[in-house]
């Protein structure tokens, strides 16, 4: 008999290999649905970007505190390439063909297992993700507005004019975790990748982090496991194939594509169950001359959010600087509105 340890495998180790693997497939899951719905919001985004101090130099350890400066660099560098998104480009999903197909497949699973309805999707924000992005503050999401107006010339010119129609036939997963409609196979295809690709390029070129190492792969995700992480307590680690299986070749209908919205994953949804939209853009034309007044009032309503601001920031401002000691000028300024108001009256 051979002694434990001496070349055997044990019960114990043979578990803990499964749970690592098992944890594995989870993340690249997660990952691979390009992470939109993970809670984003605990985490705390000083960590994300945190320069720690470098240490004071001293000259008879000079080496060891190089070494130090050279691993906390590497350390900033593995944080940056391990940002978390919360914001995304997305193409909605608006045909009730597809959604209420989208629908009887979320509620044949249901039935077959009601511990999966918190994992579904909601009604209202199906959607195909073009894009991750990281934009921290109202300026760099303003930044992010500016590179998707930037964007529109690039998908005309892409279209040449021609609609984009987007056909889901059949379900997949990926690594049986993140359950999605699939895009069907054809000349879309091209022009899709294309609007993913340059969109890529021109976020980035505006400074903007995006997902670099992200393979685009278009889908239609209809549940998730780890939107429901309790699931695996209760024994659901994968999504059985079995209970999707009659809806593997059904056709769920096609989305002709007439807008790209940049949407925030941490902001409140939407009374409809759609994702907070910062911005969008029109792509083709549809119902006339309706997406042109529909832009033009997202536009506007986008102009009027930001000059209300820096009206609110500008004012702030002139008011702690009334209220700084010393220079007198909080009292000039009273007299002269005093002296003001006595001339308007003498006028009248």
């Amino acid at each position: 008999m051979e002694p434990p340890g001496a070349g055997g495998i044990n019960s114990n180790e043979c578990e803990n290999v499964s749970s690592k693997k098992e944890m594995s497939e989870e993340f690249e899951a997660n990952t691979m649905d390009y992470l939109v719905d993970l809670p984003f919001a605990t985490v705390d985004i000083k960590d994300v970007c945190e320069i720690t101090d470098v240490p004071e130099i001293n000259l008879e350890r000079s080496e060891e505190n190089e070494r130090n400066n050279k691993d906390q660099a590497k350390k900033r560098k593995k944080k940056q390439k391990d940002y978390q998104p919360n914001y995304f480009l997305s193409i909605p999903i608006t045909n009730k063909e597809i959604t209420e197909g989208i629908k009887i497949l979320q509620n044949a699973i249901i039935q077959q297992d009601q511990r999966l309805a918190e994992a579904m999707s909601r009604d209202g924000s199906f959607h195909v993700t073009l894009l991750v992005m990281q934009l921290f503050s109202e300026d760099e999401v303003n930044v992010g507005i500016d590179a998707l107006l930037e964007l529109k010339p690039f998908v005309e010119e892409i279209l040449q004019g021609k609609p984009l129609t987007l056909p889901f036939e059949g379900v997949d997963t990926f690594r049986n975790q993140v359950g999605f409609v699939k895009l069907a196979e054809g000349d879309h295809i091209k022009p899709l990748l294309e609007i993913a690709d340059t969109a890529k390029r021109t976020f980035q070129e505006k400074g903007i982090l995006t997902g670099e190492n992200t393979t685009f792969k278009p889908h239609l995700t209809f549940m998730k496991l780890s939107k429901a992480p309790w699931l695996r307590k209760k024994g659901v680690k994968k999504i059985d194939p079995k209970i999707y299986e009659k809806f593997i070749s059904h056709r769920f209908g096609e989305e002709m594509v007439h807008c790209i919205d940049l949407c925030s994953m941490l902001k409140k949804k939407q009374s409809n169950g759609s994702y907070h939209c910062e911005s969008s853009i029109v792509i083709g034309d549809k119902n006339g001359g309706e997406p042109d007044d529909a832009e033009l009032v997202r536009l506007s309503k986008r102009l009027v959010e930001n000059a209300v601001l820096k009206a609110v920031q500008q004012y702030l401002e002139e008011t702690q600087n009334k209220n700084k000691p010393g220079d007198g000028s909080s009292v000039k300024t009273e007299e002269a509105d005093r002296n003001g108001t006595d001339s308007d009256n003498n006028r009248n």
